[in-house]
């Protein structure tokens, strides 16, 4: 499936700065000590190679757990007019992403929910964290639910 969300032009002030990228380091250190939850939610590190600079980037990232070796994420940037940054470079590299979870590194590939996968995906979700009900009503983009799944590992 296609990474293809183009931007709104509604929406909330995207999260950003000085405050926000101290946060986001605080945040990725407890997530990398085995912190179950950040902000009242199960989080995760998600490490994207830049999209232009072929850099590997890092950013705390709420998840739902999809079944075995499967997470749920949403590019919701608190329900801002334009997709996050890191949705861009799974784009661009789906198949070159890790995840940190419980004490774990992971290589994962991601690939965008769309139909009727979304829509299961996205009641879950929202069933389980209203805030990203009220992210969705921030904006008029459709919010990127993305599945992260482990890549199988070749065999000897």
């Amino acid at each position: 499936m296609s990474f293809d969300t183009p931007h709104g032009i509604r929406g909330a002030r995207q999260p950003g700065g000085k405050l926000m990228a101290w946060m986001n380091i605080w945040n990725m250190n407890r997530i990398r000590g085995n912190a179950t939850k950040v902000m009242g939610m199960q989080a995760l590190v998600l490490t994207t190679v830049g999209a232009k600079s072929g850099t590997a980037r890092h950013t705390p990232v709420a998840y739902f757990p999809d079944g075995a070796d499967s997470w749920l994420i949403v590019a919701s940037a608190n329900g801002a007019a334009k997709n996050p940054a890191w949705y861009y470079n799974l784009a661009a590299h789906p198949d070159t992403v890790q995840i940190q979870i419980a004490g774990r590194t992971i290589e994962v590939s991601a690939e965008q929910l769309h139909g009727t996968a979304r829509q299961h995906a996205w009641r879950h979700i929202t069933s389980t964290a209203e805030r990203f009900a009220k992210y969705e009503q921030k904006t008029d983009r459709e919010l990127p639910v993305i599945r992260l799944r482990t890549q199988p590992h070749p065999k000897p």
